[in-house]
C-alpha cells in the first residue's frame, strides 16, 4: 500500500512528480480497471489540497458516466459538449476554469464548487473519459496543475484496462 507524504515545502512540480511515481507504485502488479481508478482517486484526494471533489467520468456512449472518485455525491451523467467535463471531452483538451460561475453551461453538482479542472483521458486518439477536479475557491487551479494531472492522467493510462470497464 502506498502512502503519499505531501510536503508543502517542496515546489508543487516536485510534488506532482513525487504523486506520479505514487501512482506507478500503488497500481504497479494490480491490472483490474476499477480497482486502479479507484486507487488513483483516493491518490489524489489524498495528495491535493484546497479541493472538494476530484474523480472520473467515462465515456459510455455520448455520455460522461460518473465512476471513482473523491468527495460528495455527483451528477451520474453528463453529456459530451457540456459543462466543463464535456466541453473538454468534446474538446480533447484540458479546462482549467478559473470561476466555474462564468463558465457558459457550467452544470453545478456540487454548489460549493468554485473552480474546476478537466483532463481528457485519450487512450491511442480515442477518448476514454475525463479527470475531474473541483475546489472550493476561485483560481486555485493553474498551468502547474495542468502539467502535474496530465502527467498522472499519462501514468495512468497504460495501466487501465479500458475494455473491461
Amino acid at each position: 500500500m502506498s502512502q503519499v507524504q505531501s510536503d508543502p515545502s517542496l515546489p508543487r512540480a516536485q510534488r506532482y512528480r513525487d504523486l506520479e511515481s505514487a501512482l506507478e507504485s500503488l497500481l504497479e502488479g494490480e491490472s483490474d480497471a476499477l480497482a486502479n481508478l479507484s486507487n488513483a482517486a483516493a491518490l489524489l484526494a489524498q495528495s491535493l489540497d484546497r479541493i472538494n471533489w476530484c474523480g472520473f467520468y467515462l465515456l459510455r456512449g455520448e455520455e460522461l458516466v460518473l465512476g471513482p472518485f473523491q468527495g460528495k455525491p455527483a451528477c451520474v451523467r453528463i453529456s459530451v459538449g457540456k459543462g466543463v467535463c464535456g466541453t473538454a471531452a468534446a474538446r480533447r483538451a484540458t479546462l482549467v476554469v478559473p470561476d466555474v460561475s462564468r463558465f457558459p453551461g457550467h452544470i453545478a453538482c456540487d454548489p460549493a464548487s468554485r473552480s474546476e479542472i478537466v483532463v481528457p483521458i485519450l487512450e491511442n486518439g480515442a477518448l476514454r473519459g475525463v479527470l475531474d477536479v473541483d475546489a472550493p475557491e476561485p483560481a486555485r487551479f493553474d498551468e502547474e496543475d495542468r502539467t502535474g494531472l496530465e502527467r498522472f492522467v499519462a501514468v495512468l493510462i497504460p495501466r487501465v484496462a479500458w475494455g473491461r470497464l
